[in-house]
């Protein structure tokens, strides 16, 4: 490896997002700092067969949100998640997920820009949040 790959290395290492600060920011207000959420009201994503699951469906919740009833590991929660497609770059995206995939026990595989992307062009013309039932679709 040459000194300038290594210089480009390590400078797209110092510019890609860091998830647990995407996460601290934008998520852990409701989700908690621990991953637990809120009891009844915001559901937790440590565990979660939501998060450990298909990586398509989650990133379309964080592209475009989550409304009406969604059960996680046998509770139901009513609330609204929000959408962020509109705020968070792909690689935020990507970031936060991946750091969500893989903590407080969670282990998933990482969600790559590229399949954000590719996600977020597929669901262009979504202007509104997802339901349970549309997501569960086969």
């Amino acid at each position: 490896m040459t000194a300038a790959s290594v210089a480009t290395a390590t400078t797209a290492a110092a510019q890609a997002p860091d998830g647990k600060i995407v996460f601290s920011t934008t998520c852990a207000a409701c989700h908690q700092a621990t991953g637990e959420g809120v009891e009844g009201t915001y559901p937790p994503l440590a565990g979660s067969e939501w998060v450990n699951g298909d990586d398509a469906k989650v990133v379309r919740i964080v592209l475009h949100g989550l409304t009406g009833p969604v059960e996680v590991a046998g509770e139901t929660y009513a609330g609204m998640m929000p959408p962020w497609g509109g705020i968070l770059k792909d690689e935020d995206i990507a970031a936060v997920l991946t750091y969500v995939r893989s903590t407080w026990g969670n282990k998933a595989a990482p969600i790559t820009p590229a399949r954000v992307a590719a996600i977020r062009a597929a669901t262009t013309t979504r202007a509104k949040p997802w339901t349970t039932a549309e997501l569960v679709k086969p």
